[in-house]
């Protein structure tokens, strides 16, 4: 995999205030790519090219809204590249910290299901999709961490833990639910 060095992009976009959908599209789409806001208008990633499809996007909603759209290639000095790597790595942990959190409710949730002994195939469908979007969210989160954090690790091990609890939960609604 490729590993960062301290090249970045320096995102700089300006699109009108009104009508205010076409600024939000562009902020959705940055930050659904792991771009991290700077300052008004200027947005900081890791210089990978994961992202290039993303920042396509972004450009396109910024020219459709009116806007400009420049893509600076940045090899920051002195404390800079600090600034920029502590910026994306703290939005990185803050999202693996809320997907983590996530994962234990899901097990919260199972263990509740269990102890009240809903053993129901609706409530089983949704606990499925509960641990699909998890896994979705997981895929997400792993494809902007180009810094490699050991907190993809461990919540790597929470996803795998919320698949063993759904599979023991649907194997107890099976159980419960079809004659033997």
């Amino acid at each position: 995999m490729f590993v960062i060095d301290e090249r970045w992009l320096l995102i700089l976009v300006q699109v009108p205030s009104q009508p205010s959908r076409h600024r939000v599209a562009v902020w959705r789409e940055l930050r659904r790519i792991g771009a991290v806001p700077l300052s008004p208008g200027t947005w900081v990633l890791p210089a990978h090219p994961a992202f290039d499809s993303g920042l396509a996007r972004a450009e396109e909603l910024a020219a459709k809204g009116g806007g400009s759209w420049t893509l600076v290639d940045a090899l920051p000095r002195n404390q800079g590249a600090e600034t920029f790597r502590s910026a994306y790595e703290a939005a990185r942990l803050e999202e693996w910290a809320e997907f983590m959190s996530d994962c234990r409710k899901f097990e919260q949730e199972i263990a509740k299901e269990v102890s009240q002994e809903k053993f129901t195939f609706a409530e089983l469908e949704e606990e499925e999709q509960s641990l699909e979007r998890l896994r979705r969210w997981y895929r997400d989160l792993k494809s902007r961490d180009v810094l490699l954090l050991p907190q993809a690790g461990e919540a790597a091990g929470l996803l795998a833990g919320c698949a063993d609890a759904l599979e023991a939960y649907a194997a107890m609604v099976y159980e419960a639910t079809l004659p033997q």
